[in-house]
Formats: C-alpha cells, structure tokens, sequence
C-alpha cells in the first residue's frame, strides 16, 4: 500500500483543553459499525453513560442544546476517554483531524485545516509544502475497486503534481497561477467529455509553458473591474446555499458581504486594489493563499476519478481558496485596514468547518463547480 502525507504531518499533536475550540461540538459525530457493537457490549461503572449517550437510532453520540457531544465536559475534555481510556473512541474520534482519500492501493492522508492546531500549523508554512510517499505493508482492509479507472487515475495525479508546481511558483501573481490551474482543469475535461484520454498529456504539458502563462496574464488584464465585481459577489453568495453548521457562521458571512459590497465608502475596484497593495506590502498573505490552495487540490482532485469531473474540482479548489481571502480581506477592512495571522487562522478553520464537515455541503458545491464560472 502506497500512503502519501504532507511533509507537516508529523508536526501535528492534539492539544486537548488547551484549543480554543473543539472538534467534539457543532456538528454530529457518526460512530463507526464497530464501534457501536462495542459500546453495545460495555461493561463496567460507565456503562450507564455509555448507553445514554448514544443515540442508537441514528448511529450519532446524543448533543446538548448548543450542539457540544453529550460526553464532552465543560473543561472540553471527553469523559469517555477519561473513563473507558483512548481504545473507547469511536473511528471518527480516534481520526481526526487526519482526512484519508484510498484509491486502489493508494492512501493519500492529510490534515484537516477545520482543526484550529491544523490551521496554525498550516499557517505557519513558509516555504512550498512538499509531499511525502513511502510504500507500507497493507493492515486494514480496503475497500472494493472493481470500477476503478487506473489510467484515469495516473492523468489525475500527474495533472495534480503539475497543477501544485504552477500553484507553488511564486514568481507569478496568485491569480495567474488559479486560472492557469482552471485553464489546465478546463482543457483536460474537454478531453475527458469527447473520450481523448491519452491527448490530457498534452493538455497538461501546454499548460506548464511560458506561452500559457503570457496567454492567461493578457486574459485577466481585459477583463474589466465591473464585471469582476459581479462575479464576486454572485461567487460569495453561493455560500448561503450551503448547510449551516454552527449558528454564528451566517452572521460572519452577512458581516463579510456587508463589509465588501454594502458599507463601503469606495468602489469594490478601489477595495480591492488598496488590498493588493497591502498584500504587496505583506507577502505572506499571499502563501498562506498558496498552501491552503494546495491543500484544498491536493485533497479534492483525485476524486475526479469516481465521477469525471475534473473541472468542478479544480474550481472548487480555486473557489475555497478565494472565499477565505474574502473573509480575510473584510477582517483586513472592518480591522482599520490591517490583519492578524491570529484572526485569519480563526476565519481558516471557520470557513473549513463550515464547508468540509458536512456532505451535503462537499456534494451542493462540486455540483455547484461543475459550470464555469471564473472562467467565463
């Protein structure tokens, strides 16, 4: 088996009650087969608890009132583990915030960033993350890829290690290195539509060209600020269509678009030319931009090999990416024009939970990235 991590990886340890969030309040916990046929057979002073806490109909552990799991004490410690000790824990508890995506004999392992610990880790990143690889003996089982496209595989990963080389170059703008990946995306489904597999090669390697990257700076410069403008705001809007998880997470949404596009005494080109002059002035901005684009590719855009779309999710990369930087952008705002890494970081794994903590989310918006938006 062939497991692929990020070079942070091992950087991680969970820091309990010293986080300033949790990760055992503001959405479901859904407990593995396993573990549920454990906790049925619980034994011992606990079990009474035990058996209180799981919600047997559902599969989920029980939730107070403000959503925080039923065994979560008030010093945000997890009295089960407290009680029953680390082997009590259901998969999702023992796991996170480590994220897995298996393809056939492939486990590729990354770091959820809706973990505050994960985004300071994150955040902290100067230079280009980098990916680490190494072939181990197999021990859990797998599941069944008999539908599994091995080629389509190989085109995925070798348009992804091009696709992080372009999004790492940071002699070019960072909104030429996004439409030079969505350029890229974009040729290769056509590809894929008109069943020219063996031509994405070449559709990957154009795209690594100096021709490519004159062609994309002479695409953005005519495009007009109006029309950026419009699509902005159509682009930042498309997060209320999403599920809610956490109640304040609307008013930071309703917040940001009134900042950028109701309150403001200039126009949104004057905006947001003042804040690319106050990244210019703070470089790292844009690799922090960098790394959270990376991590949101590097996650999503081989599961085009399930369903095709090869497109929707390089966009919806791009688009997570561009979403954060409009919260960072109204906190730089509504902050007198300045921004903390402290804040941003927060804004990260807000934004994470919101959007990567919820299925239906993750399939609204790779339906949603099917059509192309920052292109047209």
């Amino acid at each position: 088996m062939i497991y692929t991590t990020p070079d942070y990886y091992d950087k991680f340890k969970c820091i309990a009650d010293k986080c300033e969030d949790t990760c055992c309040a503001g959405w479901q916990i859904v407990i593995d087969e396993d573990s549920l046929e454990k906790y049925r057979k619980f034994k011992g002073d606990y079990v009474w608890k035990v058996m209180a806490c799981v919600d047997w109909e559902t599969g989920t552990f029980r939730q107070d009132k403000t959503k925080r799991c039923a065994f979560l004490n008030e010093e945000n410690l997890c009295e089960l583990y407290k009680n029953a000790g680390e082997h009590s824990l259901c998969k999702t508890c023992r796991e996170y915030p480590r994220h897995t995506e298996e393809f056939d004999g492939v486990r590729e392992i990354t770091l959820s960033i809706s973990c505050p610990e994960v985004a300071r880790i994150l955040m902290d990143c100067m230079e280009p993350v980098a990916f680490v690889t190494e072939e181990k003996p197999q021990i859990e089982e797998t599941e069944d890829f008999t539908d599994f496209d091995p080629f389509l595989f190989s085109i995925l990963e070798e348009a992804r290690t091009e696709m992080i080389k372009i999004i790492q170059d940071r002699s070019l703008p960072i909104k030429d290195r996004a439409v030079l990946v969505l350029a890229m995306a974009h040729d290769m489904q056509g590809r894929i539509n008109r069943s020219q597999m063996f031509a994405c090669a070449e559709a990957i390697q154009k795209y690594t060209k100096e021709k490519a990257r004159t062609y994309v700076k002479n695409y953005i410069a005519q495009k007009d600020k109006a029309s950026e403008e419009a699509l902005t705001r159509e682009m930042f809007e498309k997060l209320y269509k999403l599920e809610v998880l956490r109640d304040d997470w609307k008013e930071i949404l309703h917040n940001t678009q009134n900042a950028l596009f109701f309150t403001m005494q200039e126009s949104y080109a004057q905006l947001r030319k003042d804040f690319e002059s106050y990244k210019a002035e703070h470089p790292n901005i844009d690799i922090h931009l960098e790394q959270i684009f990376v991590y949101f590719l590097f996650t999503y855009f081989p599961g085009a090999v399930y369903d095709g779309e090869v497109f929707a999710k390089a966009q919806m990369s791009v688009y997570c990416t561009w979403m954060v930087e409009l919260l960072w952008m109204a906190e730089w705002l509504t902050n007198g024009r300045n921004l903390e890494k402290k804040k941003m970081t927060e804004l990260l794994y807000r934004f994470s939970r919101e959007v990567e903590h919820s299925d239906d989310n993750l399939k609204l918006l790779d339906k949603m990235m099917e059509k192309k938006y920052i292109l047209k």
